[in-house]
């Protein structure tokens, strides 16, 4: 399976750390990766079809401390789809003139939705397919882009009817939020003060976030497998969707 990662932050932020992590993983996970960063309504993309681990890509995202309110990263273990940069997670999509950023780890059996419209796959992969087909029912249920609230439940009633095909572990954001869906794994952390030190588990890597925070900053982070050893990660529940606001789940009316 594949690998997600997600932060949504109440200030823009770096995701430096985590993502030296995730890139760990990418040994097993070598069909490639791709990272988005939001800022404002604009979208910075990276994406290649070589693994995480010696992609000149992902070196120069290591490096290079962008920062964002929201962004979504994906490594990818093919299932259906070849091997190609069209076949790269994240994806991304406009809608209400905003970009939608999607990623999914698991697979579809059978999966073959009706799209007609703007929304086609480009590539051959079973996640493209159900974000066109999200995106295409998305602009059947709203006239413009909805609240947080109001998209949480669209949500709600969209995601289970993709997960009935199979493993759809998945994370969609706008810029405004981030929405993560659970079939199989995920697990969430939010970092806020007071900031403590922190180690990976997958590299002999730490950091002690309170030298590169303020007391007002909050960070919420999800992830297919919990990324450091001594943080308290929570787990999501098989069929949960959470959203997340401002560096915090956002508590649903």
């Amino acid at each position: 399976m594949c690998q997600l990662l997600g932060l949504n932050a109440n200030t823009p932020t770096d995701v430096m750390f985590s993502f030296t992590g995730f890139a760990t993983r990418a040994e097993e996970h070598k069909d490639g990766f791709g990272i988005a960063f939001f800022e404002g309504k604009g979208v910075r993309l990276f994406v290649d079809s070589h693994s995480a681990r010696e992609s000149p890509v992902a070196e120069m995202v290591r490096r290079y401390p962008i920062k964002s309110e929201n962004i979504v990263a994906h490594i990818r273990k093919a299932t259906q789809g070849r091997v190609a940069l069209e076949n790269t997670h994240p994806f991304v999509r406009e809608l209400w003139g905003r970009y939608w950023v999607f990623a999914h780890n698991g697979d579809l059996k059978g999966y073959a939705p009706r799209l007609h419209g703007a929304f086609r796959p480009v590539g051959g992969t079973d996640s493209e397919r159900a974000f066109c087909w999200l995106m295409q029912e998305l602009a059947k249920a709203h006239a413009g882009v909805p609240g947080v609230a109001e998209m949480s439940v669209t949500l709600a009633e969209l995601l289970p009817q993709v997960a009935r095909f199979g493993v759809f572990n998945a994370m969609l954001s706008n810029g405004q939020a981030l929405w993560a869906h659970c079939s199989t794994q995920l697990h969430h952390i939010v970092r806020q003060h007071p900031f403590a030190r922190a180690s990976l588990q997958d590299d002999e890597v730490s950091i002690d976030f309170a030298e590169h925070t303020s007391p007002r900053d909050r960070v919420a982070v999800v992830v297919t497998e919990p990324l450091t050893k001594d943080e308290t990660w929570s787990a999501f529940a098989p069929g949960e969707i959470r959203t997340f606001v401002d560096g915090a789940p956002f508590a649903h009316a």
